[in-house]
């Protein structure tokens, strides 16, 4: 039974973590007999943003997010460390089926999940405003989404548990549901909070939660997943007639701790610095390693490290390179060190790993650059709407724009996407994913299989999705199997 207690994390981990001075530590609340049970609003609010700091997790969009969505595609590499290969795993595709970042995963994204899903069953029965009770079950409802969301990209099938679970032994009861569930459930929580949910916030410390727009931005990306255009449009359209959002001049400007949650932000995963334990680890995370200070305090870890690949996709007076990535620094000695190196987050950390910005999981340049795919899919036009939105993203870049003669078919087009898509949001979690949901993972990577190191070429089917973690095989047998090809 202890084995079966601590190993079945989808079940019971409902511990509650922080995010920002309003963001504190919870107790758990996985025993409705204790003294902890939640009765108030304000109690509800300090579990709500427990439910935020759950996409701090490392294994939901945290610090080892990039493991999973960039590091497999043709924009990063992983670090090696000597005999330690996990990453590289996915950078060469011989995953494990113990491989401890898909374990992480796996367990943090149920983690926050079993966070929103106690919040969702017991808010009911709380006496307290009713529209600031339906904004809260909107929230959790928008966080609950996007992680299932994570799950099925990484995983295909998975569980859908959208009750709290205050027995391990209810969790043998979960075998994996089919993707087309867990796509249609998220698409319902989404739908419910945008219903709920304002367009903004008036208090400064209600700056970050989830909104109307970002509901509905991430409904646009869950149907373009599906290849769902029509139903994408309307509501990424809506994001842009809102007036709440616009493009910043500079592109820099967009990853600086100084101006976070500015007007392209549509969602972002919060950091707060000064050594609370929420401070942002991917500055020196992505620094280079053995630099000591010269590039960045205490140090870097070498991670996520772009490849020669990305940085000759970069068109010519791209402003987005050099606010992107950087070719070398300069060390202690003076001695200019050649190393690429993603410098976008960069931050002054007040320990290591404790920096002041934000990791953005949706910006207002990918609701324009989703919006122009949408209409591209609907049906090619020559200088039409799409070539307006594409050559938004690329004026600020300081590009000159996409024309007919450049881009003479929907196909073409798609290309145009495809490239802007990658400069745009490099280091942004977004690329493998990208390559997948347009079924272009295995022509792009297998047509590089040489330059980026692939170990087994070429890639099939199978290598779209990774391997269910073998812990949660091995518990509960009956009821979940194995990804094909692992």
């Amino acid at each position: 039974m202890k084995t079966k207690i601590y190993s079945l994390l989808i079940v019971f981990l409902v511990m509650f973590g922080a995010c920002s001075k309003d963001f504190t530590d919870l107790s758990p609340i996985s025993d409705i007999a204790t003294s902890n049970f939640y009765k108030t609003a304000d109690d509800f609010k300090v579990a709500l943003n427990g439910a935020y700091s759950g996409l701090q997790l490392g294994g939901a969009y945290g610090g080892n997010h990039y493991v999973l969505s960039e590091v497999p595609s043709d924009d990063t590499k992983a670090v090696v460390s000597g005999s330690v290969t996990d990453q590289d795993e996915f950078d060469r595709f011989y995953i494990r089926t113990t491989n401890p970042y898909i374990s992480g995963c796996w367990n943090d994204c149920y983690k926050g999940i079993s966070r929103c899903n106690a919040i969702i069953d017991r808010i009911g029965a709380i006496t307290m405003d009713e529209t600031l009770k339906n904004r809260y079950i909107g929230e959790a409802k928008f966080l609950r989404a996007i992680l299932y969301f994570k799950l099925v990209q990484v995983f295909g099938d998975v569980p859908l548990v959208v009750k709290e679970i205050l027995n391990p032994d209810q969790g043998y009861e979960f075998g994996r549901n089919p993707k087309a569930e867990v796509y249609a459930q998220i698409v319902k929580d989404l739908t419910d909070a945008e219903s709920v949910l304002p367009l903004s916030y008036s208090a400064t410390t209600d700056v970050g939660r989830a909104t109307k727009g970002a509901a509905q931005a991430f409904l646009g990306r869950i149907y373009l997943a599906q290849k769902k255009y029509s139903a994408a449009a309307p509501k990424l359209k809506s994001v842009i007639d809102s007036g709440i959002y616009g493009l910043l001049p500079n592109y820099a400007d967009c990853f600086k701790a100084s101006g976070k949650n500015h007007k392209e932000s549509v969602f972002d995963v919060q950091y707060k610095s000064g050594g609370l334990g929420e401070g942002n680890g991917i500055p020196n995370s992505y620094a280079p390693e053995n630099s000591g200070n010269a590039v960045i305090n205490f140090g870097g870890g070498g991670n996520n490290r772009p490849t020669p690949d990305l940085v000759n996709e970069y068109e010519t007076g791209d402003l987005r390179k050099d606010a992107s990535l950087k070719s070398s620094y300069v060390n202690a000695s003076g001695v200019k060190i050649e190393y690429l190196y993603c410098s976008k987050y960069w931050d002054a950390p007040a320990t290591n790993g404790d920096s002041n910005n934000n990791y953005p999981l949706m910006r207002y340049a990918d609701v324009l650059l989703m919006y122009a795919e949408c209409l591209n899919e609907a049906g090619y036009q020559a200088g039409g709407d799409a070539f307006k939105y594409l050559n938004m993203v690329r004026s600020r870049a300081g590009l000159a724009a996409k024309t007919e003669p450049d881009v003479p078919t929907q196909a073409a087009f798609r290309l145009a996407m495809e490239h802007e898509r990658r400069i745009e949001f490099a280091f942004e979690g977004l690329r493998w994913f990208d390559l997948v949901r347009t079924d272009r993972a295995i022509p792009v990577l297998n047509a590089k299989a040489t330059s980026i190191g692939l170990l087994t070429p070429p890639l099939t089917a199978n290598n779209l999705v990774f391997p269910i973690p073998q812990s949660q095989i091995d518990i509960n047998k009956t009821k979940i199997t194995q990804n094909t090809g692992y």
